[in-house]
């Protein structure tokens, strides 16, 4: 019997695949979709014809470039706080000798359980107290760093040998110079990963900007496309459209990095 030229999960992963990969083709074929396509009833799959009037909408009818620059902006704060102040704090769990260490990583790792919709009230008066609210600063400062980052670096740390940083240390190396020079550069995998997770969260962030943020010029993408549906009305052009805008830049962030993410994922389990 002549072997598969590739696993025969794939016969099982391939149709899967196309399952999920359903919705997004979907959504971008919508969003070139004609309104009486849109519209009717049994819906179209396939577009009678191709238009761009729900991008020319999108950018003509909202300020969705500046929704835009907003998200970015959360999100580039969201991924570079995250990648430093996670990974500092990572490394000294899984590596430095402190009073308390074990105790304070329970406690951090406890929060997680901690339901984000009981955080929303207390997190609101805090804001509110500190004038951050109706800010941008509200959207980004919650995703400066996390409980999960924390965990996910500490983990990747306790899988790489101590004899490396060691023999930095006989090279003379502080230990800042240690986790600078030797551990970061091996963690970038981990590192990866942790973007990935951040991005996807603070890009696709909803509820808490929604709460914190009325200044629509202050508004994410995310929450800019919420004000396209209405409770009689909803502009399905424009609304595919927008998610079509938002969505890609993820997509090519994650096939950017998804090597990274699943090398993370295997090298994470090994030590805890």
């Amino acid at each position: 019997m002549r072997r598969l030229p590739f696993s025969p999960w794939h016969l099982l992963l391939m149709p899967l695949a196309l399952l999920f990969a359903l919705p997004l083709v979907q959504m971008v074929l919508t969003a070139f979709m004609p309104d009486g396509d849109i519209n009717r009833f049994p819906p179209r799959f396939i577009p009678s014809r191709l238009q761009l009037d729900g991008f020319v909408g999108l950018f003509s009818q909202s300020s969705a470039l500046r929704w835009l620059a907003n998200t970015v902006i959360v999100a580039a704060i969201a991924v570079g706080s995250h990648l430093v102040l996670c990974s500092m704090a990572g490394y000294g769990f899984a590596r430095l000798k402190f009073f308390g260490k074990q105790a304070g990583f329970v406690v951090i790792l406890a929060t997680i359980m901690i339901p984000t919709q009981l955080l929303m009230i207390p997190t609101y008066v805090m804001f509110s107290r500190l004038g951050l609210v109706d800010t941008l600063a509200a959207a980004f400062v919650p995703w400066l760093a996390s409980a999960f980052g924390i965990f996910l670096m500490r983990q990747f740390f306790l899988s790489l040998p101590g004899e490396l940083e060691d023999a930095a240390r006989i090279d003379g190396c502080t230990a800042f110079g240690v986790f600078w020079r030797v551990v970061l550069p091996l963690a970038r995998p981990a590192l990866a990963t942790l973007t990935v997770f951040t991005l996807l969260g603070s890009w696709n962030d909803l509820i808490w900007p929604l709460i914190a943020i009325s200044d629509d010029s202050l508004y994410t993408i995310q929450l800019g496309l919420a004000t396209f549906q209405g409770t009689r009305h909803t502009q399905w052009s424009l609304l595919m459209a927008g998610n079509v805008v938002a969505t890609l830049p993820l997509i090519i962030g994650f096939v950017a990095a998804q090597r990274q993410f699943v090398a993370t994922m295997t090298f994470t389990g090994l030590k805890g």
